[in-house]
């Protein structure tokens, strides 16, 4: 019984720690200083005061969407492509956030993006017929990281070139 309950709360208890994880390093790596400000940005750009809670909604919403799939995928290669499209996604997620306010390089970042887009896609099509709920929960994710998208291509238009990293 309580090696059930164990392994009950075991994905849960992971899928908590992997998106903390990814909210923690990319928020480390995300420095509001001179350089960002410094920075030109379209006048239909966010507020930063907005981006924590925005990221911190769809963060919850992954976590919940990671633990349904998990749930939900009835084989053992299903909950590893669950696993490993969630850590892809993770991975990149954060890489956008060296890229862009680490290296200074707006331009690395937007190509990189595009990628980060398409791992929530590939995450959106694959849950969806393990666990329709999964899936449902990531469209707010695949929306925001367009959008961030759009920004970060106009920041890159208004802004470059980049051509290295500036101290």
């Amino acid at each position: 019984m309580m090696d059930a309950l164990a392994q009950g709360w075991l994905p849960i208890f992971l899928a908590v720690a992997g998106t903390l994880a990814v909210a923690v390093l990319g928020g480390m790596l995300t420095v509001i200083g001179p350089w960002y400000r410094s920075l030109r940005f379209p006048g239909w750009k966010p507020p930063d005061w907005v981006f924590g809670p925005i990221w911190t909604v769809i963060l919850t919403l992954a976590a919940i969407a990671i633990v349904l799939a998990w749930f939900g995928a009835s084989t053992p290669l299903q909950k590893s492509l669950v696993i490993g499209l969630f850590a892809l996604n993770g991975s990149l997620n954060v890489a956008w956030n060296y890229l862009f306010f680490t290296l200074r390089r707006p331009d690395l970042a937007l190509a990189e993006v595009g990628l980060l887009w398409l791992s929530i896609l590939a995450l959106i099509l694959v849950l969806l017929p393990i666990s329709s709920g999964a899936s449902l929960l990531l469209v707010p994710y695949l929306v925001w990281v367009g959008i961030a998208a759009l920004l970060n291509y106009r920041i890159v238009q208004l802004n470059g070139p980049f051509t290295r990293a500036s101290g």
